[in-house]
């Protein structure tokens, strides 16, 4: 009983929260630019932050983001070695540059294809890159 009057409650004001806000489920690119309109602005407020009155809705629409997102774009896996490329290009770095991994040479035997990545350094990469240790995966 307590659902139903629940959902009544929602059903009644569900259309015009849509209207207002633009939140709806992403079936395409025109609703996905609204949602992503609607998070930039929540992310301006500062609803990234757990504390903000606003999160949870942050979080609902990043959700229907990376839904769409998956379906319509997946990402193509990558290698670790391929991702410590890249980050090393972004920032600048030279295979010296790079005291978790170890020396010059062990980083060149990395990127050669000679040694892998160690969860060492794959947790030391992640942490100064601000990266999940999932994406070295």
């Amino acid at each position: 009983m307590r659902i139903k009057r629940s959902l009544e409650a929602i059903f009644a004001q569900w259309g015009e929260f849509q209207k207002i806000s633009g939140v709806c489920h992403v079936e395409n690119d025109r609703d996905y630019d609204k949602v992503v309109g609607l998070t930039d602005a929540l992310v301006d407020t500062g609803a990234m932050e757990p504390r903000h009155p606003q999160h949870s809705l942050y979080m609902v629409l990043a959700d229907l983001i990376y839904a769409y997102d998956q379906q319509h774009y997946p990402q193509a896996k990558i290698h670790g070695t391929d991702l410590l490329r890249f980050l090393m290009e972004q920032h600048g770095l030279r295979q010296s540059q790079l005291p978790e991994i170890g020396t010059q040479s062990v980083v060149s035997e990395i990127l050669a294809g000679k040694r892998e990545l160690t969860t060492n350094h794959i947790r030391a990469l992640s942490k100064r890159f601000a990266l999940s240790p999932a994406a070295f995966f």
